[in-house]
């Protein structure tokens, strides 16, 4: 429930400095969570693992279309998109950086054994869940694929 409140907080915080940016971002966030906890069928908490999991996919949401809009030559649909992705990465926990990843996908493969392409799904199983909400899945499985190769 603290990412709930730390986002109704948040918004009150943007309404009373008409940050609109801001706002519809964090409304986003707030709707996106009670999806979640009414997909339960009650109302129930939604755990943080869950919580980390929906803001990162808001945040790739907001990526992907201001990519889409960039490459169509809309950078004017882009900046908001981006701004928006800012503003709820903020919620979300520090990122690694890929050399981090990096020593952490090298550390499975070694005290696991593996090696070679053929084990590329077992290391990115363990690795999803060891660095859950710190790295996305696109930097664990360009680091995997470098590491096994």
């Amino acid at each position: 429930m603290s990412l709930q409140n730390d986002i109704m907080e948040a918004i009150k915080t943007a309404m009373r400095a008409k940050d609109t940016v801001s706002l519809e971002s964090l409304r986003a966030v707030k709707s996106a969570i009670l999806l979640a906890q009414t997909e339960t069928g009650a109302k129930e908490e939604i755990s943080e693992e869950e919580e980390v999991k929906l803001l990162q996919r808001l945040v790739k949401q907001r990526k992907d279309s201001a990519k889409i809009y960039i490459e169509q030559g809309r950078q004017d649909l882009a900046d908001p998109e981006l701004e928006q992705a800012a503003v709820i990465e903020k919620f979300l926990p520090a990122q690694l950086t890929e050399e981090e990843v990096e020593a952490v996908v090298k550390k499975i493969i070694a005290d696991n054994g593996f090696s070679g392409m053929a084990d590329m799904g077992k290391v990115m199983g363990i690795a999803s869940k060891e660095l859950a909400g710190s790295a996305d899945g696109k930097t664990i499985s360009t680091v995997v694929k470098k590491s096994l190769t």
